[in-house]
């Protein structure tokens, strides 16, 4: 199989954590304060876009790969990687499961963060279920993909543009001057005028105000939540 993604930044390695953006900047907007509390832990942290957001109202598809590679380097990030499906038609496809699980492995993920199938946007709930398509082939060792058969252990979905049922909360208090800055290295969305609820000069205010929601019911600043996809098990004596 020939291989369509690319490497936009760091080197190709196995990775503790891999979360996957349907467009430029999604991955720091919904997850980007745990994927840098990891970086700064020394885990290996990977962003994988699955469009160039070549539809979107403001930038070039070159202009938001560079923002990328700027918010990576912010972030600590040890690779980012461009899978090139088409903006506005991310959906569970067998071409574009096939393309996923080359990714997956490659760079063997322990843990993939996806978007959450509640997201109202097409292409976030489209990649959530390419995303589940594309695990069960990668762990498959008949599967017509290139690569060693790799297993992911965890799966946790993002919050996009919905509410989620989140279980699981992370405190990124410490972090969240990077987290903010990662953010505004996508400057062909945040700068101008107002597009929509997420491409706005706001964008910061905005997502800052559910971090502090988050952070309320855990008890601390800011945190990002997430749902996982089966159940975690928790040592109780650290509860």
């Amino acid at each position: 199989m020939t291989e369509s993604w690319r490497t936009v930044h760091g080197t190709v390695q196995p990775l503790d954590w891999l979360c996957l953006a349907p467009h430029p900047d999604d991955a720091e907007i919904g997850a980007g304060g745990t994927l840098i509390r990891l970086a700064r832990a020394g885990r290996a942290v990977g962003v994988l876009e699955m469009s160039r957001g070549e539809r979107g109202t403001q930038g070039t598809p070159e202009e938001r790969e560079a923002e990328c590679v700027a918010a990576a380097r912010i972030m600590g990030l040890a690779w980012r990687g461009q899978l090139g499906l088409p903006d506005g038609g991310l959906a569970d496809t067998p071409e574009g499961a096939a393309a996923l699980a080359t990714v997956l492995r490659a760079v063997r993920p322990r843990v993939l963060v996806v978007p959450h199938h509640l997201d109202r946007h097409p292409d976030h709930f489209g990649t959530y279920h390419l995303a589940k398509r594309a695990l069960h082939l990668a762990a498959l060792r008949k599967a017509d993909v290139g690569g060693e058969p790799h297993r992911v252990s965890q799966v946790l979905l993002y919050q996009g543009n919905a509410d989620i049922p989140a279980n699981l909360l992370v405190d990124v208090g410490a972090v969240i001057a990077d987290w903010e800055a990662a953010i505004r290295a996508h400057t062909s969305q945040f700068t101008g005028e107002y597009i929509s609820e997420t491409v706005t000069p706001e964008i910061i205010e905005r997502r800052r105000g559910r971090l502090t929601y988050w952070g309320t019911l855990a008890r601390v600043r800011y945190a990002e939540a997430f749902e996982t996809e089966a159940p975690l098990l928790v040592d109780p004596e650290r509860l």
